[in-house]
């Protein structure tokens, strides 16, 4: 193969790659495209802009009312962030100035966050649908029928959509056409969010068993029952698999390796640079938790005067999360000191995105999603 050849066969693999959601070896993409975002941890490695020496600085940019409650996750892609609301609508919005794009009407609440790879935003639909909508336009591009309602949000990774369901199943579905690729039954209500790495998806039915499928075809590689029942989703990070309460798993057979009880789990864990945070209930409020990630071990913890059901996202030494007391905090990564925090005078279950130097998360007050940038 001559040089030529070699080249563009590379730059053809990195194309195709970046188009279904996976980041190729070197590229740093600021984007936070899913629930997960794209490396499963809930992490930007790649947000340059806020630190902790600046985060103080953060002030509401814009906020837009969605007319419901906005419980998922937005998603942030090529300067527009995706969001849906229980109106049962998905909404694209201009991540600068927060004017809408685009809105589609589903045919039920919409809790299941939005997904979005290869100019498609993929969403769940309590209609019991997976939407496929063209993420310049909000045009149907299919949709798939489920035999109960979609809470989970889709991940997205080698032209595949995978989602859970209220019927139990774990669907993998063609995202160019929605068809059928497998599907997978727990024995449980499938509400989590799937997470995929290495050619694995790992899925948590409400039953606290954790499953790892093989994503090509829905076979059962391995099966394990750390504990707890919840919504928490799983996060997967350098050949471990962090899953509620908190437990790290072995992701090649399921092995768990420690186990550290927080007390809820609802909340999913972000992983970064060593260390795994979550949200929890503590005692009649709430509390962020930050643990080694080899070990487990306690590194901090920041209490909150409600419930955190949000989960925490990770960006340049930087925690963000929602919490129950309205509030969304930012927290020193390495020490849990908090830097920053915003009341939205209302619930926050929503878990934050940071994309380019802003901040985006969904309250129940005013139905709204908030953005947030420096002065």
């Amino acid at each position: 193969m001559n040089r030529i050849s070699r080249v563009a066969l590379i730059l053809c693999a990195c194309f195709v790659s970046v188009a279904w959601g996976q980041q190729p070896a070197g590229i740093c993409s600021n984007n936070w495209t899913e629930f997960h975002r794209a490396n499963m941890e809930r992490w930007n490695p790649c947000e340059k802009v806020l630190n902790v020496d600046n985060v103080r600085n953060l002030v509401l940019k814009w906020h837009y009312a969605t007319g419901g409650f906005v419980l998922s996750s937005p998603a942030v892609a090529n300067g527009v962030v995706y969001v849906a609301s229980s109106s049962g609508k998905v909404y694209a919005l201009n991540a600068q100035t927060g004017a809408k794009l685009w809105s589609y009407q589903t045919g039920g609440d919409v809790v299941s966050s939005p997904a979005v790879a290869n100019g498609v935003a993929y969403v769940g639909s309590i209609d019991g649908n997976v939407y496929a909508l063209n993420a310049n336009s909000g045009a149907l591009l299919w949709s798939y029928k489920a035999t109960s309602s979609v809470y989970s949000s889709p991940a997205v990774a080698n032209g595949v959509v995978y989602v859970g369901s209220g019927d139990s199943n774990v669907y993998a579905l063609d995202a160019k056409s929605g068809a059928l690729l497998w599907s997978y039954r727990q024995f449980s209500y499938m509400n989590s969010s799937p997470a995929v790495a290495n050619g694995v998806v790992y899925v948590i039915p409400t039953n606290g068993n954790v499953s790892a499928l093989d994503a090509k075809t829905g076979t059962l590689l391995w099966s394990k029952a750390p504990g707890g029942d919840g919504y928490s989703s799983p996060a997967v990070a350098n050949g471990l698999v962090y899953v509620r309460g908190v437990s790290a798993l072995n992701a090649s057979n399921g092995a768990v390796l420690w186990s550290y009880t927080t007390g809820s789990y609802d909340s999913s864990p972000a992983v970064a640079n060593g260390m795994v945070y979550i949200g929890s209930y503590y005692g009649y409020g709430g509390a962020v938790y930050a643990l080694n990630a080899k070990t487990g071990a306690k590194l901090w913890s920041y209490v909150t005067p409600k419930y955190v059901f949000s989960s925490p996202a990770v960006a340049n030494g930087v925690v963000y999360v929602g919490s129950e007391d309205s509030n969304v905090y930012a927290l020193n990564a390495n020490t849990g000191v908090k830097l920053w925090n915003y009341s939205t005078g209302g619930v926050v279950k929503s878990s934050p995105a940071v994309a380019n130097g802003m901040v985006y998360v969904g309250s129940n007050h005013f139905t709204s999603v908030y953005a947030f940038g420096l002065k």
